[in-house]
């Protein structure tokens, strides 16, 4: 899981942040003012501070913030002139935006404020839907507004041309201030909360915040989203009442509290109107005691009412709002903020500690209780004194002295060391004085006594029911008799009788008596200086009367685990969760002591000071002398004796049911054999059986262990199926398919079955820098292990004769190099670097690496189609002809598909949200998702038409998968392609090129990235001038990339020196048709379009590598991956085999030669569903063979091109 951040303000105002991964608070110390309020994103912070204004702070991204502006130049052709600026009156503005309505002139647009630059100059964009156009950029056509085509026509008498100028958003980690708008300005506001990054999977990524000013009015923040993160205006919202304060969720729960103590709940808010429509009123949980907070997520409502009683609201989610009832929960908490996942935070009414709440699951919003977040802040203890390191091995520290008028004396560590051995009592010595307001580095020399520093009280900056400040803990007492001391106290410091007081310089008394209470000074919002001369003067007085080395020290009966001292403890006002991601399983560090930690690391360090370098070699020496003699004892002495091999055999049984191979095809009931045997050297092999019965006969079938390629779990929402591939049942495309009774019968079989495969190959360890990898449509990763002879001319090995094995994990997407650099890619767009174990899983023991494997999770979504049918009585409805599909279906309408019916693609998923409607389809919707056609099924648009008589729309719902497997998260920027420099077998380069495209579809490079380092250190952003969707790099740095418009681009200059590169030149596309994918090689180039065309470029040299035109190879293809050798592997759809039509099938080029790059027939092998393949690793060069009828010039002259240009390209290509 990412890190992610957890957001707090003090009551000082002073922001901290805690990390998922951290064990302390951070400051924020760019912040200039104090805080009062926050609410957290992900990507943002919002506060209010002491000046009421609103400030943002937008996280530092290694993907930048940038936003297009636009403007259309358009001109009219005239006999005179030709095309002109001169327009009709009737006509548009010469410099409009797309509509032709609005006047956008180049000189007209500025910045919207300080916190943004511009990345350059205005130029011209050439590319027309997909296609370049002619040098100028000008489209044409008939009249305003009209189709425009690239093409002048003997009729296009208009013409227009896209400006285009980027703006990039640099206030990156700084805290700015939102310009106030050129009308009237909104009150000073109170209260701010935002959310609504979920609404109905909005694909803008938009951002909703709402407001509170002081008179009690809700405001809105318009026009927020990833590439405009301050918004654009301020709308103030009717409402039934004064509000105090308001939370928003991520979805479409709004609610707020009114100064009566009622609370008002949103309604109508939706993907299309995300301010909602009305207001709700809700009752206090107790007609008694008001509201004075509320926090709302995702399906939960919490609330805390006047007395400090928290509440928990059931029956919450988008569909009722409002709730049904409220329940009373355990605690005490002055406010309540609820984040990602439900999680809830609060602060303590008794202690302002930050509170987690434990427990809080899908099925149990509640959570189980409460538990204290017990981290300390940066530079806590900073300004500790020498002492401190000898008073923590009797578990007493001191975090900090703030010396006062009284002379001053260093400690005796001795003295203290023997006092503090006699008492064993769990103690901490802390100043009563503030830390953060009294620098108590400052030491003041003790032959020069100086004067009482004016006490300085903190301002209090939060306002409502969080201005009253907490006075520190009663003081423990202090008496004459040493035993009974909590501390022990050093020789030089008089002991204070029982009418004897300490005061520290900030002002705060102390009682060892406490017969009349604390004398803590009264903290109030007025007459602080009244207080502050008051505590001036008693300081001056006590420091006066008291002579004693530590008079400012102040002693606190403390346990052990509270890592602060008195004067340490932080005193919180405010927690936002928005930004943090933790979930149940989450493991925080946010509640270990810190103090058990100091002490075990002082203890280490001591004793290793202590071990001298003679006793350490004199230790290796014995340790060596007792293993040497053992192994002459259990090994040396049995060396004689006849090797030990066991050459019995071993068999599993078991139930299963097999899909039986003869028609008709159905589950049958059989038992299941496997029967291994040893060999007499030790080699392991094994026979499966398979006893079935046919017509009352009882019959078997079996496969060799030595002949099986692959053991692959099948997708099945119903049963736990596997098959189990031979290289014959390979050519039928029909394996064995086995169902076991439970998912844990299947896994034990499935892992029992690749250990004795891989023991009968000799195939163990992690996969090799040379590995093919593969991944399935249900995700599962494979790799194989290439041979010298599976690239040999003319006679290769048979691509359905390759040995596949499963690693750990659940991806998309894989990529890999030579030099065993390996990336991947979730259905949830989250990267994934491999981490050289193996395993993982359902693999354990012998058949998993113990380290490098780690917790890995996957969400993807399943869809579903509601289809309806025009009628002209009651218009669309769910009732169709008898020939249509099903009025609930998949994709195809073949199959039914209901809400209820619908299950997660295997057991192994879980359902993590409801059904919802998908507004990100191919080809746009509506409003309400609808898209339009003239029957099923065609082709489909997102508006109505007078033709248009069938509609569809697609509903989703995420389900998301656990796992384990060798793969650790690259964090934070989600991915849709990566790829990896081709590199040679015997490369030494150090940085290796990685180039990656984000689902935005923002163009990134990856530095850093080395052997040693496979993860990389940082992006670097490559600006494009629209969305990519899929990227490759080959040999000699050639970086070839698709956009989303199905248009191709060449990245020019890319170099080690210039790892980004200059600038993109558009490569047109082939004829009337859009690429999707995009593989580069040594010297080839290949590229699969939207049609399932498998395209080759031809022209591609050194000196032109842009290459000059389209070459088509081949159909049905459905991905492509070109290696180091310009090996091409594919997958394929609709290959025949003898028993049935497969579809995601590996399929190998043959013929591929320097000469020949295209190919020239298909080996086909592993299938079907597969969906992803990457050869980019393997550079093992294929074996040479001696044909007696060829000459040997003849051999070896397509492997050494004779053209110099040729010759150059190669040897870039081997070095990299």
């Amino acid at each position: 899981m990412p890190v992610s951040l957890l957001w707090a303000v003090d009551v000082y105002g002073r922001v901290y942040s805690l990390s998922t991964a951290g064990q302390q608070w951070e400051h924020c110390r760019d912040a200039q003012l104090e805080f009062k309020r926050m609410t957290a994103a992900q990507q943002c912070c919002w506060v209010i501070a002491c000046d009421n204004g609103i400030y943002l702070n937008v996280h530092a991204s290694d993907l930048p913030v940038r936003y297009q502006e636009e403007t259309y130049e358009n001109q009219r052709w005239n006999p005179v002139d030709g095309f002109s600026e001169r327009l009709l009156p009737s006509d548009r503005w010469q410099w409009s935006d797309i509509t032709g309505l609005q006047h956008k002139a180049l000189d007209s647009f500025r910045l919207p404020s300080s916190s943004w630059e511009w990345e350059g100059d205005w130029y011209i964009d050439e590319n027309f839907e997909g296609e370049p156009t002619e040098k100028g950029g000008w489209t044409y056509a008939i009249d305003f507004p009209a189709t425009y085509t690239k093409d002048k026509k003997w009729n296009s008498c208009v013409r227009r041309r896209r400006w285009i100028r980027y703006r990039r958003y640099k206030a990156m980690d700084t805290w700015t201030k939102i310009p106030s708008q050129q009308t009237a300005l909104p009150d000073p506001f109170s209260d701010i909360s935002c959310g609504g990054w979920e609404i109905s999977e909005e694909p803008r990524g938009r951002l909703s915040l709402w407001a509170v000013s002081l008179q009690g009015k809700v405001w809105y923040r318009e026009g927020i989203y990833h590439q405009s993160p301050e918004g654009s205006s301020w709308e103030e919202l009717p409402l039934p009442g004064e509000v105090v304060q308001i939370s928003c969720g991520p979805g479409d729960l709004v609610w707020a509290v009114l100064w009566e103590g009622q609370l008002i709940v949103r309604e109508g808010i939706n993907r299309d109107c995300p301010k909602g429509i009305s207001w709700t009123v809700v009752d206090s949980p107790s007609p008694d005691v008001g509201v004075i907070h509320v926090a709302v997520g995702v399906n939960v409502v919490w609330a805390v009412t006047k007395d400090n009683r928290v509440w928990f609201r059931r029956g919450v989610n988008s569909h009722n709002p409002c709730g049904s009832g409220w329940i009373g929960m355990v605690g005490e908490m002055l406010m309540i903020d609820v984040g990602l996942n439900d999680q809830v935070w609060g602060i303590g009414g008794e202690d302002r500690a930050v509170y987690y709440r434990q427990g809080v699951t899908s099925s149990e919003l509640s959570g189980k209780t409460w538990k204290a977040i017990s981290v300390p802040r940066d530079g806590d203890r900073s300004h500790s004194s020498a002492s401190a390191n000898s008073l923590q091995s009797a578990g007493c520290f001191f975090s900090g002295e703030v010396r006062a008028q009284s002379v001053v004396s260093d400690v005796d560590s001795d003295t203290e060391k023997e006092k503090s051995s006699r008492d064993r009592s769990s103690c901490l010595v802390a100043s009563a004085a503030l830390e953060s307001f009294v620098d108590a580095s400052t030491d003041v020399p003790s032959e020069q006594p100086t004067a009482a520093p004016k006490p300085r009280l903190p301002k209090v900056t939060s306002d409502s029911f969080i201005s009253e400040l907490v006075s520190d803990r009663e003081p423990g007492k202090t008496t004459r008799d040493g035993r009974s001391n909590p501390l022990a106290v050093s020789e030089e410091e008089s002991v204070l009788a029982d009418d004897e007081i300490k005061t520290a310089s900030a002002g705060a008394v102390l009682s060892s008596s406490q017969v009349g209470g604390p004398l803590d000074p009264p903290w109030s919002n007025v007459d602080l200086e009244e207080v502050q001369n008051q505590q001036a003067e008693a300081g001056a007085a006590m420091d006066s009367a008291d002579t004693c080395s530590l008079s400012s020290v102040a002693t606190y009966t403390l346990t052990l685990e509270d890592p602060y001292g008195a004067d340490e403890i932080p005193l919180w006002a405010w927690v936002s969760g928005g930004g943090c991601s933790v979930d149940s399983h989450s493991h925080l560090n946010w509640f270990n002591s810190s103090i058990n930690a100091a002490s075990l690391a002082q203890s280490v360090q001591s004793m290793s000071l202590s071990v001298t370098p003679a006793q350490t070699a004199a230790w290796r020496k014995q340790i060596f002398e007792q293993l040497s003699e053992r192994t002459k004892r259990e090994m040396d002495n049995f060396r004689h004796y006849e090797q030990a091999v066991e050459q019995s055999v071993w068999v599993k049984k078991g139930t299963m049911q097999w899909w039986r191979d003869w028609k008709p095809h159905k589950w049958i009931d059989v038992h299941f054999a496997l029967e291994q045997f040893s060999g007499p050297e030790g080699n392991k092999d094994g026979i499966l059986f398979i006893y079935y019965n046919f017509h009352e006969e009882k019959k078997y079938l079996h496969a060799f262990i030595n002949e099986v390629t692959i053991l692959v779990p099948v997708l099945n929402d119903s049963k736990n199926t596997f098959a189990i591939y031979t290289p014959e049942r390979t050519k039928q495309r029909w394996p064995i398919r086995l169902a076991a009774t439970t998912e844990l019968e299947m896994h034990d079989w499935l892992a029992l079955l690749s250990m004795s495969c891989c023991d009968s190959r000799g195939i163990h360890g992690p996969p090799s820098k040379q590995a093919i990898w593969s991944i399935t449509c249900k995700g599962d990763i494979f790799v194989s292990e290439p041979s010298p002879s599976l690239e040999t001319m003319p006679y290769p090995t048979p691509c359905d004769q390759m040995f596949w094995r499963q690693v750990g994990g659940h991806l998309r997407v894989v990529e890999c190099s030579s030099v065993g650099i390996v990336w991947g890619i979730g259905y949830d767009h989250t990267a994934w670097v491999f981490t050289g174990g193996y395993g993982g899983s359902f693999f354990q023991g012998l058949a998993s690496s113990t380290d490098n494997i780690y917790m890995q999770t996957d969400i993807k979504s399943v869809y579903i189609y509601e289809n309806q049918r025009w009628n002209p009585v009651t218009g669309y409805t769910n009732r169709g002809l008898p020939t249509d599909r099903y009025m609930w279906s998949d994709a195809s309408g073949l199959h039914e598909c209901t809400k209820t019916n619908t299950k997660p693609p295997s057991p192994q998923w879980t359902w993590v949200s409801d059904w919802a409607v998908d507004y990100s389809v191919s080809g746009g919707t509506d409003r309400e998702g609808w898209q339009y056609a003239a029957d099923f099924p065609v082709s489909y648009h997102g508006y109505k038409t007078m033709k248009d008589f069938v509609r569809r729309r697609r509903w989703a719902r995420k389900c998301k998968l656990t796992t384990t497997g060798p793969w650790q998260e690259i964090p934070p920027i989600p991915l849709s392609d990566v790829t990896i420099l081709l590199c040679a077998a015997q490369s030494s380069v150090e940085a290796v090129p990685l180039w990656a495209i984000s689902n935005k579809g923002d163009v990134l490079c990856r530095l850093g990235v080395t052997a040693l380092t496979p993860a990389g250190s940082s992006w670097l952003h490559v600006g494009t001038d629209q969305p990519f969707k899929s990227i490759s790099i080959g040999a000699a740095s050639q970086v070839w990339a698709i956009a989303r418009d199905g248009s191709a681009f060449y990245r020019g200059s890319v170099s080690p020196q210039n790892p980004a590169g200059d600038c993109w030149y558009h490569i047109p596309s082939p004829v009337k048709q859009k690429l999707k994918q995009t593989s580069v090689g040594r010297t080839s180039v290949f590229a699969v379009d939207e049609n399932g065309n498998l395209w080759y470029r031809q022209g591609v040299t050194p000196s032109y590598p842009q290459g000059s035109s389209w070459e088509h190879i081949s159909n049905n293809v459905r991905k492509v991956s070109v290696g180091p050798l310009d090996q091409v592997w594919i997958i394929a759809d609709k290959v025949q085999g003898s028993h049935s039509l497969s579809c995601g099938t590996v399929c190998h080029r043959l013929g591929v030669q320097p000469m020949e790059p295209k190919g020239q027939s298909w080996d086909y092998g592993i299938g079907g569903g597969w969906d992803h393949i990457t050869v980019r690793g393997n550079s093992m060069e294929p074996l040479r063979i001696r044909l007696p009828s060829l000459a040997d010039p003849c051999i070896s002259a397509p492997w050494n091109p004779p053209s110099t240009a040729n010759t150059q390209l190669n040897s870039n290509a081997a070095g990299c």
